[in-house]
């Protein structure tokens, strides 16, 4: 999306001339869902600290001048430059993938959660990757509250009351905080839960957790975090879920109804269903221009592409210093929305016969919220926590999240919330959303009848 963004701005007069039907330049955009998720924003939205209708960008709405197809690259033939696609129309229809030619590929599809072959985690396991996932994880951990509400079984009422997340990076330790935060809110609502009968697990299979942020900050976190009676396993790792029970490496057993993997990332599947050069992770070989090593017309950034991070001494695609190998850059926001902004002026350079620039950026560091009004930071040096580093984090994502519209909605967000109390309903209904017309229809009862 950034990169189609800039691109619209770049290549205004060949875009109008397009559509006038004179030739020009036609920029399309593929993807699954007609939206871009600001994924940074996920805990807050299952937190419901934001609306999930502001955590993601519609697309039609910001690329006005670029064809945007809501469907799903099976295959690229970059030798023949024809993607295989099989959008909305064609999955409901049933005639099958079509063939979308191309003369410049940009690809940019991220990353999906890397889910390891642990007995019980696809039936039990729920991820943190999209606004999907987030609301109904909030659903979920709401319903689990009235579960143990209104259960008189000891086993079933700790079972829906412990809340069990796999991996210590940003994903799993934002989302375990806001939504330990609004879960102890919501406790005053229930007439026979207390906070203190909740248990939080966070289990990190290395030992220390934000590594992003500084080993300082590092353990400030996990202080923190136990601080509020979480309970922070480091260098453990979940050996099983089956049955609804997390059997840890160090012995222990925790029978849950909520088990929530964050453990890492993978490239997406994409990437093994083309015919371009992929690393030893899966990720599409680049160059420090963001052109896709050794081929031409090819162009990759973010999560999917193996970018030389010059800045942090990193070399051309020959080696690194003494043969060593290539320094790269970390596959965090930070690095992909400068790399698409750069990929765009370079694609248009090269349709003008210009030179490419190379990608260089220092990093700038780090922060993550620990939940409402608490967080940790390490920003060009400088360390912070509590307070601060929240009110930082709040700001640097606010400014780079897209558009005008969407930064002042959220922004209104915030301040109703500083105003009125937290909203503890939950919806989980709304995943079902014909449920109750189907019993209708079944049993001939009115929905509203006794």
């Amino acid at each position: 999306m950034y990169t189609a963004l800039r691109l619209q701005r770049r290549l205004k007069k060949e875009l109008r001339r397009a559509r006038e039907g004179q030739g020009g330049v036609q920029v399309v955009v593929l993807g699954p869902d007609p939206y871009m998720t600001y994924q940074p924003f996920l805990p807050e939205a299952a937190a419901g600290s934001i609306s999930p209708r502001h955590v993601v960008v519609p697309l039609r709405r910001v690329l006005p001048h670029c064809r945007v197809v809501t469907g799903e690259a099976k295959a690229i033939d970059h030798a023949r430059r024809v993607a295989t696609v099989e959008t909305l129309a064609t999955e409901h229809t049933g005639t099958g993938p079509i063939e979308v030619p191309y003369d410049e590929l940009v690809l940019a599809p991220g990353s999906v959660s890397r889910a390891l072959p642990v007995p019980g985690l696809a039936d039990h396991g729920i991820g943190f990757k999209t606004v999907e996932e987030a609301i109904g994880l909030r659903n979920h951990v709401l319903e689990q509250l009235d579960i143990a509400s209104s259960t008189r079984d000891p086993d079933v009422r700790a079972a829906a009351l412990t809340f069990v997340f796999v991996g210590g990076g940003y994903a799993g330790v934002e989302a375990l905080a806001e939504l330990e935060d609004m879960a102890r809110y919501a406790c005053r609502y229930y007439h026979n839960i207390r906070p203190r009968d909740q248990k939080w697990i966070l289990v990190e299979a290395t030992d220390r957790i934000l590594p992003e942020v500084g080993e300082a900050m590092g353990r400030y976190a996990v202080r923190e975090l136990r601080r509020r009676n979480i309970d922070v396993r480091l260098e453990t790792r979940l050996d099983s879920c089956e049955n609804r029970v997390a059997q840890l490496s160090d012995g222990s057993r925790h029978p849950c109804r909520t088990l929530v993997w964050t453990a890492g990332v993978k490239p997406h599947p994409v990437l093994a269903a083309t015919d371009l050069p992929r690393d030893e992770r899966g990720r599409l070989r680049c160059t420090a221009t963001l052109r896709v090593d050794g081929v031409e017309h090819a162009w990759a950034a973010g999560d999917a592409a193996a970018v030389p991070d010059l800045a942090a001494g990193g070399t051309s695609r020959a080696g690194g210093p003494g043969g060593g190998p290539v320094r790269e850059c970390a596959p965090n926001a930070q690095h992909a929305v400068r790399q698409a902004r750069l990929l765009a002026d370079n694609l248009v350079a090269s349709l003008r016969g210009e030179e490419l620039k190379e990608y260089r950026h220092a990093y700038a560091g780090s922060v993550a919220s620990l939940g409402l009004h608490k967080g940790v930071a390490h920003v060009y040096g400088r360390k912070l926590r509590g307070y601060p580093a929240w009110l930082l984090h709040r700001a640097y994502h606010l400014s780079r999240v897209p558009t005008v519209n969407r930064k002042t909605r959220i922004l209104a967000e915030w301040t109703l919330a500083g105003l009125f109390k937290r909203e503890i309903v939950s919806l989980g209904s709304l995943e079902h959303p014909r449920a109750e017309f189907e019993l209708a229809a079944g049993t001939g009862r009115h929905p509203e009848g006794p």
